[in-house]
């Protein structure tokens, strides 16, 4: 079967799914379940640019096709016509795009966890700078954003630091923040520093698609969980309750834990979210006969080495590894301008796609 009797089958089914979905949405019994109701709504959502450039593309070809029928006889014609297949080619290429296999977990949203790493206390300081650097971004998204644990560190910032990020609307935020996951290094002159001289640290950055509960089954029987006091800066107590949870799923050892809330019960389903999320992905890359292109570069240990983005302080420049990018507006991006170096990873990720369909 060649690629394009693949990509006709593949888009014969996808405005299929689309119809079905209209169907179901419409029905009234549908919405007594809001969990459903928001899935087959997110997935509606997914395959709505589908067929708007469906339609778009097939109009474009009617139009074209008529007016290169009347450009013999009126030159205006056939500069629409011109035109109109230059509209042809793009949204012809803009399909080929919106067809290209696309991760399960795209349309979810993300828990971001963020680990300071080497570099002691700078490290901690970076990794505060980097979750304000996402607080902000979703801010400008129009994302909702929560803590949901923090471990925070004597001169401040974080040794780690856990936070959800949820999508108001159907738009996926996995799709738009999986290529932040990897070790981000950091080039500055620490407040610890008396002489004036450049370090260089890093922290690591995970991004989870945070899983529903139907997404994974976690059996109680299967789960550890330790209550201890909340702890601040420097392991000092700040609170005088065990409120603090930490739960072990004991068949794949995942440890999570949650002090972020004053009650257990909160800090017990935060840890949940996050175990649940850390599952998913998990079962994700068993599943995955090879490693998706985002999971490669997942932090598996805290090493400068490990590198995807540096940020360079004294030259105000932010340099992306992977895809050569470089902006010299860090002090801006660190507020939260993110969009232009995300549309590069997309962009080049889109690419390789392409490249390896073709």
């Amino acid at each position: 079967m060649s690629s394009a009797e693949t990509g006709s089958d593949r888009l014969a089914g996808l405005l299929a799914e689309h119809r079905e979905l209209e169907g179901e949405l419409a029905d009234p019994a549908v919405h007594a379940d809001a969990g459903r109701a928001r899935r087959l709504g997110r997935r509606y959502a997914q395959l709505a640019p589908v067929v708007e450039t469906v339609r778009a593309l097939d109009a474009a070809r009617d139009d074209l096709a008529a007016a290169r029928e009347l450009g013999g006889e009126d030159a205006s014609f056939a500069r629409e016509a011109e035109q109109l297949e230059i509209t042809v080619g793009e949204l012809t290429t803009r399909l080929t795009e919106l067809l290209l296999p696309k991760d399960p977990d795209d349309d979810k949203d993300v828990i971001l966890e963020i680990k300071a790493g080497e570099g002691g206390a700078e490290s901690a300081l970076f990794a505060g700078d980097l979750l304000r650097m996402y607080l902000r971004y979703a801010e400008r998204r129009g994302w909702s954003t929560e803590v949901l644990d923090a471990v925070g560190a004597e001169l401040g910032g974080y040794k780690d630091v856990a936070v959800a990020i949820k999508s108001r609307t159907d738009e996926g935020i996995f799709a738009r923040l999986k290529f932040e996951a990897g070790v981000h290094r950091v080039q500055r002159v620490p407040v610890t520093e008396s002489q004036g001289r450049i370090h260089t640290s890093a922290a690591g950055v995970l991004v989870l698609p945070e899983a529903e509960e139907v997404d994974v089954t976690v059996d109680p029987n299967d789960l550890r969980i330790d209550v201890f006091r909340s702890s601040g800066p420097g392991g000092q107590s700040v609170n005088t309750t065990d409120s603090a949870v930490r739960i072990t799923h004991l068949p794949t050892g995942i440890v999570v834990s949650s002090q972020n809330e004053k009650s257990q019960l909160q800090n017990r389903e935060s840890a949940l979210r996050v175990l649940r999320s850390r599952m998913l992905a998990a079962a994700r890359e068993e599943a995955a006969a090879t490693a998706s292109d985002q999971r490669r570069s997942q932090v598996r240990t805290v090493d400068r080495s490990e590198r995807v983005r540096t940020y360079n302080f004294p030259e105000n420049r932010l340099s992306d590894h992977r895809v050569g990018f470089k902006a010299h507006n860090l002090d801006a991006v660190l507020d939260g301008e993110l969009d232009p170096v995300l549309d590069a990873l997309t962009a080049a990720h889109t690419a390789e796609l392409l490249a390896a369909g073709s």
